[in-house]
């Protein structure tokens, strides 16, 4: 498996976390301040990784275009 295969699958699952979060969200299962926040929190965090996997996978691209 190639390494941009493997960072692609990476990003679906952390969308789907991303979304099972957001889902928990919007129901009301966050008991309290503190679990929101911990939610909350995990989204931001997964966000910033897609982010950067996203920047990577860009790069690669970049550079496979230019040979």
């Amino acid at each position: 498996m190639y390494i941009t295969e493997f960072l692609n699958k990476y990003k679906k699952d952390l969308n789907n976390r991303i979304n099972d979060i957001s889902i928990s969200l919007t129901s009301g299962s966050a008991s309290d301040i503190g679990h929101y926040k911990a939610m909350v929190g995990e989204i931001q965090g997964l966000t910033y990784a897609l982010e950067q996997i996203q920047t990577l996978l860009k790069k690669v691209d970049d550079e496979s275009d230019s040979t």
